[in-house]
């Protein structure tokens, strides 16, 4: 398909007032988002909502698909290694398209405006505000440790949450990206000092990686590593987090690129760190066993107050987590409206603050109403293998672009194109797959959600080409 030109979250052009029915838009400084972020805010918020209890968990569960330390650790660097491959495409359309929405305007030029939008509904109704939903009830799970909590306390808490960090990016995107430093550089802090005390306090042995290498067939691999990936590019999902809010960075054509590659940079070795560190404590089959893999290590190296420890951590490294994704997807919807592409209220900015208070806060609303029906685990299996095929359709938009458009302007082009782009490609469509083969139900459950976004899309004219005015409805 041919390229489309998209305008991103800039506003309508022609005449600086635009009439929407009977009502004038407001000028265009009182509508635009503001550019504030620097590279420490950006590295910050991908890195924060990659590591979410990820890190502290999931280690126990790649371990147990294998006999033997090596493949183990293997997975998880490929997983960094994919990763990587697709940040490196990211990275190139962030910094030639630095808009709000990130993969929907990437998506929406390269391929047309309903692959846009269809990226834009499934993010903003279903995978990120059950992603949010599933975080806060990590959260207040965990918040169980310290304080007594019944079904309903933990609801409670996973709603307070919720309201907290939609109050506090209702206030500015500096006072968002603040908060998401400080929760981030603890967390970052939490998962070296994890390491750190496993390797220098005592209680590990080197004996615990043996064995090291596999003992069987090289065949025999192959499934349990595919299974083990899947797991593994899920962890590392949120390195493009901050295409969403590339319009309010204030150089995005040197600090997207940057942003995105140190983020998966630094939160690959993280994992790769935290993997080797607790098999040096617990040993292979001490991983595989464990249901809290981390808190057990830090037990075993300083005693009791361990468990509480990594409690703690957890507490912080899903709320900031959680910052992350409230900061960043309100500006999904918001880009959607600009274009014509979703509810007009969706494109309203504050005034004052200069973000899109409206949408963060109905997206804060409809958040928490998953919290109390308990569905957000179901909607987040139906859909979440569907961001993979986004994901995909995103580093194949860098190939479509460098054919139909040679001459965009790429401040960062693509390290190692084409292959890069398309070995993330393939791994994806593998994941997808899978996922379909594996989760048949699921998986149709989750392109109906997806597709039930057509109905909107239509029945409402967000197809119709974009006029003077912003959103319809």
């Amino acid at each position: 398909m041919g390229p489309h030109r998209v305008g991103g979250g800039g506003s309508p052009p022609g005449a600086s007032a635009a009439v929407v029915g009977a009502r004038v838009s407001p000028p265009a400084a009182e509508t635009e988002l503001k550019p504030e972020l620097t590279l420490l805010d950006a590295t910050m918020i991908n890195v924060g909502t990659i590591v979410a209890s990820a890190i502290f968990l999931v280690p126990s569960s790649i371990a147990a698909g294998f006999q033997s330390v090596f493949p183990t650790v293997l997975v998880w660097v490929a997983g960094a290694v994919v990763s990587l491959f697709g940040a490196f495409s990211m990275a190139e359309l962030g910094a030639a398209m630095p808009k709000a929405g990130g993969q929907f305007a990437y998506l929406k030029r390269a391929f047309g405006p309903v692959w846009g939008y269809l990226y834009g509904w499934g993010a903003s109704v279903i995978i990120n505000p059950a992603s949010i939903a599933a975080i806060a009830v990590g959260f207040a799970t965990y918040l169980a440790h310290f304080i007594p909590l019944g079904d309903w306390g933990i609801k409670a808490a996973a709603v307070v949450s919720i309201v907290g960090l939609t109050v506090v990016n209702c206030f500015g995107v500096k006072t968002g990206a603040v908060t998401q430093n400080v929760f981030t550089l603890i967390k970052i802090a939490a998962a070296i000092g994890l390491i750190a005390v496993c390797f220098l306090l005592p209680g590990g042995s080197s004996s615990n990686f043996r064995p090291f290498w596999p003992t069987e067939p090289v065949g025999a691999l192959i499934a349990p590593l595919g299974v083990a990936m899947i797991a593994v590019l899920y962890a590392y999902d949120g390195w493009m987090e901050i295409t969403y809010v590339g319009s309010e960075m204030k150089r995005p054509d040197r600090d997207m690129p940057l942003s995105i590659i140190l983020s998966t940079v630094l939160v690959s070795a993280l994992y790769v760190g935290a993997a080797v560190a607790l098999t040096y404590v617990l040993g292979h089959s001490g991983v595989a066993r464990s249901t809290r893999v981390a808190a057990d290590a830090a037990t075993v190296v300083i005693g009791p107050i361990g468990a509480g420890a990594i409690a703690a951590a957890i507490l912080i490294s899903t709320l900031g987590a959680n910052n992350g994704i409230v900061f960043t997807s309100a500006r999904i919807p918001y880009a959607m409206a600009r274009d014509g592409q979703f509810f007009r209220w969706a494109g309203q900015v504050s005034p004052r603050y200069r973000v899109p208070v409206i949408a963060l806060i109905v997206q804060g609303i409809w958040s928490c109403l998953l919290v109390f029906s308990g569905t957000y685990n179901q909607l987040a299996t139906y859909v979440i293998f569907v961001s993979f095929l986004f994901y995909a359709m995103s580093c194949a938009a860098v190939i479509v672009l460098r054919i139909h458009e040679p001459g965009m302007r790429r401040p960062y082009r693509t390290w190692g194109y084409p292959v890069t782009p398309i070995v993330f490609i393939l791994f994806a469509g593998y994941l997808i797959w899978n996922t379909i083969v594996q989760q048949p139900r699921d998986s149709t459950m989750g392109l109906g959600l997806l597709a039930l976004g057509l109905v909107f899309y239509f029945g409402l004219g967000w197809h119709r080409p974009r006029d003077s005015t912003w959103g319809r409805v």
